[in-house]
């Protein structure tokens, strides 16, 4: 802030401040600046250490009454191919992810193009916990309670321009952070980065979220700390984690797993219980943390349970062709 001091007060040579001093109140003052932009988003800073807790969370009516997901299973058992293959991987390796500083690259059919810290990215966005039922193609489910910002808002004030129809979502790739990465390390065959996408009017649903936070605490490393995906009426592949680049774009674009297994991974990614995977039934699925491994199945819902809510998107869409 700038204070003008009228000419008659003007200081004597011996009162200037030296501009060592100066230049330190500056930085003070800006970081000042920094702690009052994290306010606006619910206490949250990119800085701050996996497990902080979130001041200022709004509770929303996305909620379920469902028993949540203990915190140590939804934290233990993860898919984070980017630390290795293995459930408890990401737990065990992702403590190398340095999350901070963190910025977000937009670009493509959009207005406001740009390298965006996050911090900036969500400035002003109110934090939001959204209880949700997240299914995995591999049969299991859970129930997180999930904090974050409506994607649309983010969308919105990127103004996309009228060419763009999807939107396309990039990890971090960096080996040296991320192990799975590397060559001989718990191959996946999958093509790094890892990216996702998801259609204009799917990335705009209420829904959909950008995740910065669950169970009131700041994202762990093994969830896509510090900026992930949540779309809950999706298989979990969907749920880009770590991400570091948004792109809008005409086409629609190719997202790791259908470049590595088309025959197994489509596009949509839409929880349908009629649809198997070529190597499992998808039909039923087994809640982690209740119980074991041969414990009764849950009988999976269309939607994942959100029908009622998305299935407008695809009215007259073969959900078997476009799996």
């Amino acid at each position: 802030m700038l204070i003008r001091i009228p000419d008659r007060n003007q200081p004597a040579p011996g009162e200037i401040t030296d501009r060592a001093v100066y230049d330190d109140r500056r930085r003070f003052l800006k970081g000042m600046g920094a702690l009052a932009l994290a306010g606006t988003a619910g206490g949250w800073l990119p800085a701050a250490e996996a497990g902080r807790k979130l001041e200022g969370v709004r509770r929303t009516a996305y909620r379920t009454d469902e028993k949540l997901t203990e915190h140590r299973h939804a934290t233990g058992y993860n898919n984070f191919y980017e630390f290795g293959t293995g459930k408890d991987d990401p737990a065990r390796y992702a403590h190398t992810l340095r999350t901070s500083p963190w910025s977000v690259q937009v670009d493509g059919e959009v207005n406001k193009p740009g390298r965006y810290p996050l911090e900036t990215l969500i400035k002003g966005l109110a934090l939001e916990e959204r209880i949700y039922r997240m299914r995995c193609v591999e049969a299991w489910s859970m129930v997180i309670p999930w904090v974050g910002v409506p994607l649309a808002a983010v969308i919105r004030r990127l103004q996309p321009n009228s060419h763009a129809r999807f939107v396309e979502f990039t990890t971090l790739h960096d080996p040296t952070q991320m192990p799975g990465q590397r060559s001989g390390f718990f191959g996946t065959g999958l093509r790094w980065p890892y990216v996702e996408g998801l259609r204009l009017d799917e990335a705009m649903h209420p829904l959909t979220i950008l995740a910065v936070g669950l169970y009131g605490e700041t994202l762990p490393n093994q969830n896509g700390a510090p900026l992930r995906l949540v779309v809950p009426w999706k298989y979990g592949f969907k749920g880009i984690k770590s991400i570091v680049r948004i792109r809008f774009a005409r086409s629609q674009p190719e997202s790791s797993w259908m470049h590595s297994a088309p025959g197994e991974y489509g596009f949509y990614a839409n929880v349908n219980p009629e649809v198997d995977h070529p190597r499992w039934s998808q039909a039923f699925e087994r809640r982690i943390g209740e119980g074991t491994v041969l414990s009764p199945r849950r009988r999976t819902l269309p939607f994942n349970g959100y029908a009622e809510q998305v299935a407008h998107l695809y009215r007259g869409m073969d959900l078997r062709r476009f799996y």
